[in-house]
């Protein structure tokens, strides 16, 4: 009797490592399979990887090829948690780039700012840029640029403005500003600002970075320091790169105001700086 009763022990102890290690072979099969399809992806360390830090995690994306070009290959880096800062790399296409430029240069005025007591446009010698804006949704190529920045910054299309071109010729720039509202005036059409996507149409041979001077980020960290002008060198700096689209939060999780959002745009040194800008808002922007 204790002899059957250990053999049956003895085929139930078998039986569970077959099953087991079935289960550990068709687990490998279907992770071959995502790696296969590219949905799941392992990774891979370099020399050239950014150090081990959340400032510099990096997501790299597989998109198809919409709208006007080909794009290279496209891939977020988290700038910032303060501000909360991300760096789209190659959100437009050359084509795209130079297309809002086309758009644009016929129309463009002298640039103004918003009066924070009443709301309305003015001009001033903080911002010395020329500009103009495209309608929301005016064309499809520009539908589906806005298309592209809804899936990015995760805000519906109706939430954002329609886009602002901007031209920075030598010695033209913006000085540190918040893109929320101040007043009530413009509070009133879609509710307050929450984020903003400033996307470079041009490389800018030197200057023209957008800085957050009050960033809680130590400056020099960021892999392109030796590259920037001395007006980007006091605070944390992005130096334009045309395709590029940085995405910035004026708003914290919690609904409050964000300071450390503060930010502006260098002087231009040496070329041209062109950009386009897409404000989003927490309701439905009206157009």
């Amino acid at each position: 009797m204790a002899k059957g009763r250990h053999s049956r022990l003895h085929g139930k102890k078998w039986s569970t490592i077959t099953l087991v290690l079935f289960m550990l072979f068709m687990l490998s099969v279907v992770l071959l399979m995502l790696l296969a399809l590219g949905i799941v992806s392992l990774p891979i360390s370099t020399e050239d990887s950014p150090p081990n830090d959340l400032s510099y995690f990096t997501r790299r994306t597989v998109e198809r090829s919409d709208g006007l070009g080909e794009r290279t290959e496209q891939w977020t880096e988290v700038l910032s948690w303060e501000p909360r800062a991300f760096i789209y790399h190659n959100l437009l296409s050359k084509e795209e780039c130079e297309y809002l430029i086309s758009l644009a240069t016929p129309h463009m005025t002298k640039s103004t700012v918003v009066d924070s007591k009443t709301g309305r446009s003015k001009d001033s010698r903080v911002r010395t840029s020329s500009g103009m804006f495209l309608r929301r949704g005016q064309d499809k190529i520009i539908s589906n640029i806005e298309k592209r920045i809804a899936d990015f910054s995760f805000i519906p299309a109706e939430h954002g403005e329609g886009l602002q071109v901007l031209h920075y010729e030598i010695g033209q720039k913006y000085d540190p500003h918040f893109d929320y509202f101040l007043d009530e005036f413009n509070t009133k059409n879609g509710g307050q600002r929450i984020a903003t996507v400033l996307m470079y149409l041009s490389d800018v041979e030197e200057g023209g970075e957008t800085v957050f001077p009050a960033a809680n980020q130590n400056f020099s960290s960021v892999p392109w320091w030796d590259e920037l002008s001395e007006c980007g060198k006091g605070g944390l700096s992005v130096k334009p790169k045309m395709g590029d689209a940085l995405l910035f939060w004026s708003m914290r999780p919690d609904a409050t105001l964000d300071p450390s959002s503060l930010h502006g745009s260098c002087p231009v040194v040496r070329g041209n700086k062109w950009s386009a800008t897409k404000w989003m808002h927490v309701g439905e922007y009206k157009v």
